[in-house]
């Protein structure tokens, strides 16, 4: 049986060096990222970190106005603790939390659209509507 999982939002629990070292050596989509953004993303964001014994081994961003609009980014377990349920649980927590009751939700995953579909999520109708401006 896994550990118990305790999430937490609290900021000055998260072990900022080991989320830019997961987000920029091993996850797909901010591999090669500064230490310095990854910093400035948790400062503007509502961070949630998950913590077996005492260690973090998860973590989930929300870019969020608190009102309509909430943006789950940067959601991840450390691969020594996946397959044990630590993903649906942050996602759980994340989309529970009160501070985002009643906000419309987007994300983005090249792999994790049956996780996500668990809990609503689905691909956009209408997506030629929708528009991205890339960052520098």
């Amino acid at each position: 049986m896994a550990a118990p999982l305790r999430i937490s939002s609290g900021r000055d629990e998260l072990d900022v060096a080991m989320i830019h070292r997961y987000l920029s050596e091993q996850s797909y989509w901010k591999r090669g990222v500064a230490l310095e953004v990854v910093r400035k993303g948790i400062d503007n964001a509502l961070c949630f970190g998950g913590y077996v014994e005492g260690q973090q081994v998860a973590f989930a961003r929300v870019v969020t106005d608190y009102t309509d609009f909430a943006y789950l980014r940067d959601v991840f377990v450390l691969p020594a603790f996946q397959g044990r349920g630590y993903g649906r649980q942050m996602v759980a927590a994340v989309l529970g939390d009160e501070r985002l009751r009643g906000v419309g939700w987007m994300l983005a995953t090249d792999d994790a659209q049956g996780l996500y579909a668990s809990f609503g999520f689905e691909s956009l109708a209408t997506p030629e509507k929708y528009m991205r401006r890339p960052a520098p």
